[in-house]
């Protein structure tokens, strides 16, 4: 995917745990495609140990996978916009807790201000929702920012419709799919997908 060479794109990981190993096979795969990663983790990304792993380990791998130190507070987030350090910011897993604050325009913690930063020079914002309440509660604003100028979204679908119905969960190998097409200020087709 040769579009992706040289891209810089803003690396947003918010505490969707379970989602870390698909984030970091994400990530593995944006790098294999020629993109320069500036890493991003929530607080509680950055600073939460949990089942799936010590928040050293994560911080530690995504740092040594970018080859940059993360930024993880909100004035290391700040400059992203007035420096230009992204062409495009993904936010690799999007919880439901970060969709409610894009939506409302709450700027409180690395993710959000990256996010907000990034917009002001009216580029790209990618986000692959992983949130157990996307057809509950987050349901308004997933819609509301699927109306907002510059994002985009990952492909989505129920990943366990049975156990979980009303879980989304963003396709993780369609990311570099979604960031080119995001690129070109296209939403990628179908948004919604059978699981």
């Amino acid at each position: 995917m040769e579009e992706l060479k040289g891209v810089r794109v803003g690396f947003a990981m918010c505490g969707s745990f379970c989602t870390f190993s698909e984030c970091f096979a994400a990530l593995n795969r944006l790098l294999a495609l020629g993109c320069e990663v500036v890493p991003v983790m929530s607080f509680n990304a950055y600073d939460t140990d949990t089942r799936f792993g010590s928040a050293k380990e994560h911080r530690e791998r995504l740092a040594q996978m970018c080859g940059r130190e993360v930024i993880h507070t909100i004035a290391d987030a700040e400059p992203i916009g007035p420096k230009d350090m992204t062409d495009v910011m993904l936010v690799a897993n999007c919880t439901g807790n970060t969709l409610a604050k894009l939506a409302a325009s709450i700027t409180d913690t690395p993710v959000t201000m990256a996010v907000k930063s990034h917009l002001r020079g009216s580029k790209p914002v990618v986000l692959n929702i992983a949130t157990n309440d996307a057809l509950a509660g987050s349901a308004k604003n997933i819609f509301s920012l699927m109306n907002y100028k510059n994002y985009y979204f990952v492909p989505i679908s129920q990943d366990n419709f049975r156990k979980k119905p009303f879980s989304l969960m963003g396709d993780f190998g369609l990311i570099p799919d979604a960031i080119v097409s995001a690129l070109g200020h296209k939403q990628l087709q179908p948004v919604l997908v059978r699981s």
